[in-house]
């Protein structure tokens, strides 16, 4: 399970227990978030990649399948593009081609503004101002969870790397050479990552299947985590 920036494992609270009634579920901090260790602001989705593979390899996982949320497609795709044996299937949960893959040249440069100004921040980011995360789908406990999160999670370095990466990278190229099952779920109402970039991954992986839900938007798995697990459990019995 590979969360979104700037937050944590802690994203997957509400779904893992549903999920690891009939699986083995791993939820990791990415390098630099979370309990990991700092990096440098250097780091780009290859060093995100290598970082999780090297994880799975840490585990002896044998051929994991890999959930990832927001950036955690990019980590996740990134993945398939340098270690492709290690995937067993890939679910794509709000997902992008990177950035730069998904997004016109000056919406990229916003989001790239903002991750600089938000570690800049620091301590005085204020999460709700993240624009197309927070909604009124959202229970206020986990609202509040959520921004708690974001908000212990504005490593400078961290947050600087996570806007670099999804800024710079596009992995149009890599979507057609994915040869594992994949899941492509988006939330219909997602202002954060369009339904076209769901349409437009889902056109591009010819393994892949599309599954929208109604209402959700790009939090879908803290808005309504039960519905999300149910069709990432239905997908795992098609490829297990």
């Amino acid at each position: 399970m590979l969360h979104g920036a700037p937050t944590d494992s802690r994203t997957w609270q509400w779904m893992l227990p549903d999920l690891a009634r009939d699986h083995t579920v791993i939820a990791w901090d990415a390098p630099g978030f979370g309990e990991s260790s700092d990096i440098d602001d250097h780091w780009r989705a290859p060093q995100f990649a290598d970082a999780l593979a090297a994880f799975v390899a840490a585990l002896d996982l044998e051929r994991p399948h890999l959930v990832g949320h927001s950036f955690g497609t990019m980590v996740a795709l990134s993945l398939f593009r340098r270690h492709p044996t290690v995937p067993a299937s890939l679910v794509l949960v709000s997902g992008y081609a990177g950035w730069a893959g998904s997004l016109p040249p000056e919406e990229v440069a916003r989001r790239l503004e903002m991750f600089v100004g938000m570690a800049e921040l620091g301590d005085a980011f204020d999460p709700k101002s993240y624009p197309g995360l927070f909604s009124e789908l959202i229970p206020p406990d986990r609202e509040a969870v959520l921004a708690t999160m974001m908000r212990e999670n504005i490593r400078p370095a961290s947050v600087r790397a996570a806007g670099y990466t999804g800024a710079e990278t596009d992995l149009r190229p890599v979507l057609p050479t994915v040869d594992v099952p994949t899941l492509v779920l988006h939330g219909a109402a997602d202002v954060r990552s369009p339904r076209a970039n769901a349409e437009a991954l889902h056109a591009a992986i010819s393994t892949s299947q599309l599954v929208v839900l109604p209402r959700l938007g790009h939090a879908c798995v803290v808005e309504d985590p039960e519905t999300c697990a149910t069709e990432i459990r239905r997908f795992m019995t098609t490829v297990s």
